[in-house]
């Protein structure tokens, strides 16, 4: 079955030349099928783009997926046209009474600030609780990801000597896991952060397992079943030249960057990068909505009790 979005969309015209099958709300009313109902609550500068990416990876999956686009209710962004996000966005105060089968919280380039000095820090506590009540399962997302288990955990993000950079390789530590299902033992995961989580840390919160790691960039996916949250801090939903345009604006703007580690044939900027992650981002994001689908009420009204 195909993700539901609206034909106006520019995710729409992207993912129908990718082949991904897409469907317009007409089209969708016309079929007897309950929908997974999965927001994305968008934080990043580069709405559109990463729009894409996330409606690529849940839209490659069997299921009707019925895709809902969330912004914080008082923030601004200054990189999507005001036009497209009156459009296509909702505020969170919008959509608080409305119930979720999934939620994605998208990573914000705001790693420098302590949670607390984040505008909208208060409304974002908020939103966590809010899945609580209203949103069957969350995946948080680098600083999503980050903020969301330090909000039900305590376990703090740190400052990094270095920007981790480039694709690393990590490992998959549990290979019994319905959302590891079909992945391979060893691969790479690009990663583009200045912060990280400990993994003593993680360990010393009740509750939580870690199913990614990397003995250079430390732990990646973990699992909270308590609040029916994954944690990743890593970005499979990156496109192929993602971390190129994050290398050329840096060196455009002068800002001193390492060229990112393991990604281009040989190191060399010069050349196109290779995706070597994109088979495990469609086994992830399609595990987590397989596992929703399992598991979620039938009367959506029912999620969160």
């Amino acid at each position: 079955m195909p993700i539901k979005i609206p034909s106006e969309l520019p995710a729409y015209d992207v993912l129908t030349s990718e082949g991904v099958m897409v469907m317009s709300n007409d089209e969708a009313a016309r079929q007897d099928i309950r929908p997974l109902r999965i927001g994305l609550l968008n934080l990043m500068p580069k709405k559109i783009q990463t729009e894409n990416q996330f409606a690529r990876l849940i839209g490659a999956t069997p299921l009707q997926i019925d895709l809902s686009l969330i912004r914080m209710s008082e923030h601004r962004t200054k990189n999507t046209a005001s036009e497209h996000m009156a459009e296509f966005y909702r505020p969170f105060q919008d959509v608080r009474d409305e119930k979720f089968d999934g939620l994605i919280i998208t990573g914000a380039p705001i790693e420098h600030l302590d949670f607390t000095d984040v505008t909208y820090w208060d409304e974002m506590q908020e939103v966590f609780d809010w899945t609580q009540t209203n949103v069957h399962s969350t995946f948080g997302v680098c600083w999503g990801g980050m903020a969301m288990i330090n909000h039900f955990h305590g376990v703090k993000k740190h400052m990094l000597d270095a920007k981790a950079f480039g694709c690393f390789r990590h490992q998959n530590l549990a290979p019994a896991s319905p959302y590891l299902r079909g992945f391979s033992d060893d691969f790479v995961i690009p990663v583009s952060r200045w912060t990280e989580m400990k993994q003593d840390e993680i360990d010393q919160a009740p509750g939580l397992r870690t199913l990614l790691g990397s003995d250079e960039v430390g732990p990646c996916l973990v699992e909270d079943p308590e609040h029916r949250a994954l944690y990743i801090f890593n970005h499979f939903e990156y496109d192929s030249d993602t971390l190129k345009q994050e290398y050329d604006r840096d060196v455009e703007q002068g800002t001193p960057i390492n060229v990112p580690n393991n990604y281009y044939p040989e190191d060399d900027p010069s050349r196109d990068p290779q995706n070597r992650w994109r088979s495990h981002a469609h086994l992830l994001y399609g595990n987590w909505i397989n596992q929703i689908y399992q598991s979620t009420p039938f009367d959506r009204s029912l999620i969160g009790s």
